[in-house]
């Protein structure tokens, strides 16, 4: 049997804290295709180095 890596999938609400953002943000992020995420049943999940990659993005300014 294959190995399987050793992912960790956190939830909207995980990830909208960990962002500091709130949770419509983060559905905002995933369904515009900036952050990756996984539908489980009715919910989202998004994998823990998605996460991280995207906060060590920079910011465009926007003014």
């Amino acid at each position: 049997m294959a190995e399987l890596p050793d992912m960790r999938f956190l939830t909207v609400a995980e990830v909208a804290d960990l962002m500091r953002v709130s949770k419509m943000t983060v559905y905002r992020l995933v369904h515009a295709g900036e952050l990756p995420a996984v539908r489980f049943g009715r919910s989202y999940r998004v994998p823990e180095s998605a996460v991280l990659d995207a906060l060590q993005r920079p910011v465009a300014d926007v003014g």
